[in-house]
C-alpha cells in the first residue's frame, strides 16, 4: 500500500465522542482518491461512482496524524478501482479499510468516457517521456 497523504487531527474533526468524525475521514477518502485519479487517468473530470463496504477498526484522537493510502485493484475501460486503508502515523493501528472504491472518468458530455490507461504511471516518468 502506498501512502500518499498525511492529515493532522484538529478539533473540527471529533464527533462528540472526540473522537475522528466519521464523515470526515471519509471525506478525506473520496477526495485523496479523486486526486489520485485524475493524475492516474489524466482526467479532471473524474468522479466516484461506487464505495464498498467500510470498516471503522479503531478511532484517531485529536492530535493523531492519519496517513491515507491507496493500491490499484484494476483499471477498467472507464474506471479505476481501488483499495484504501487510513491508520495511525505513529502506532500504525488501522482506521478504516475500504476494499473497493471505483473511480470513473467522464466526457465533457458527462458520461463515461475511456481512458486508455491500463497501468499505474508516475508522474515524473511521464516528464522523462516528453524529454
Amino acid at each position: 500500500m502506498r501512502f500518499h497523504t498525511r492529515k493532522w487531527v484538529k478539533p473540527q474533526d471529533l464527533n462528540p465522542n472526540g473522537t475522528l468524525f466519521g464523515g470526515r475521514v471519509l471525506e478525506w477518502i473520496d477526495e485523496e482518491c479523486a486526486l489520485y485519479s485524475i493524475i492516474q487517468l489524466e482526467n479532471p473530470r473524474t468522479v466516484t461512482k461506487y464505495i464498498s463496504e467500510i470498516n471503522f477498526q479503531n478511532s484517531a484522537h485529536q492530535g493523531d496524524i492519519v496517513e491515507i493510502g491507496i493500491d490499484v485493484l484494476k483499471f477498467g475501460s472507464t474506471s479505476l478501482s481501488l483499495r484504501c486503508e487510513v491508520r495511525n502515523k505513529m502506532t500504525r493501528a488501522v482506521i478504516i479499510t475500504i476494499e473497493k472504491i471505483i473511480m470513473v472518468t467522464l466526457g465533457k458530455d458527462g458520461k463515461p468516457m475511456k481512458h486508455g490507461k491500463t497501468k499505474i504511471e508516475f508522474v515524473k516518468d511521464r516528464l522523462n517521456q516528453n524529454d
